[in-house]
């Protein structure tokens, strides 16, 4: 199984000749309506993906645009359950409008494409909205994307359900959020930060962490988003070996030695 890390939180997954998709977005500094001169970033081939997963509707995750450009007809969008929610409803709307073939799984439900078996698994959503986390099997290796989740008490039970895991991909910025529809704002990180991730890692029994959803040197962050300082330097103290970093645009082979 071949991974390749996308902008921010997402990644493009390949196997036996399949491809899927996970939080995909457009070109990052287009979420908040800002421009920048820069290159593209690495995306998919247009049309070439079969199944795309979202695991909440926040645009910074769920980049509809994007989706359409990367999805085969008729290809399934795999998303949590809606909720109305001031963050997620611009989103809705636009997957509404797009035609794209959605589909909700439920926590623990599991759906198969081509050579792929994908289980939605609990995940817990710093601003309030519905949100899962992926793990995706195939060739005989096991990953876990965790959006950006905050840390919670279900690790426990994906491990023992699902893992262990060849490679685990978590959010490591603790960004503290001061939105305008979220008043009055909440001083507390609205997902993991390093440490946490590093030990979510541990208890995931994963061979490899890798963290996602942290300074991506190409996203302008609007006003009232804070990270920590030197996440991926402070992940890899806490990791310690488990951690390993992917820029954005590179591959790993997690059939190769990480899953051996």
């Amino acid at each position: 199984m071949r991974i390749r890390r996308l902008a921010w939180a997402g990644l493009e997954i390949e196997a036996e000749g399949a491809t899927v998709v996970v939080d995909l977005v457009q070109h990052p500094n287009e979420l908040f309506g800002l421009r920048d001169p820069q290159a593209e970033l690495p995306a998919p081939s247009a049309g070439a993906v079969d199944a795309a997963l979202v695991t909440h509707l926040h645009v910074d995750h769920t980049g509809v645009p994007a989706l359409a450009r990367a999805l085969r007809p008729g290809a399934p969008v795999f998303r949590p359950a809606p909720f109305a929610d001031v963050l997620t409803e611009g989103v809705e709307r636009e997957l509404s409008a797009s035609g794209l073939a959605t589909e909700v799984v439920a926590e623990w439900e599991r759906r198969e494409v081509g050579p792929f078996r994908i289980t939605a698994v609990p995940a817990v959503d710093g601003l309030g909205s519905p949100q899962v986390s992926w793990v995706v099997e195939a060739d005989g290796s096991r990953i876990l994307h965790a959006g950006d989740t905050l840390f919670h008490g279900a690790w426990w039970s994906i491990a023992a359900r699902c893992g262990p895991f060849d490679a685990v991909f978590l959010p490591i910025n603790g960004a503290v959020v001061d939105a305008p529809a979220l008043q009055p704002p909440s001083p507390f990180p609205a997902a993991m930060g390093p440490e946490q991730a590093a030990v979510a890692a541990r208890i995931l029994g994963a061979r490899a962490a890798v963290p996602i959803h942290h300074d991506d040197e190409h996203l302008i962050k609007p006003p009232g988003y804070v990270e920590v300082d030197g996440p991926v330097a402070e992940f890899r103290i806490h990791a310690g070996g488990i951690a390993h970093v992917l820029d954005v645009g590179e591959w790993r082979d997690f059939t190769g030695e990480l899953a051996a």
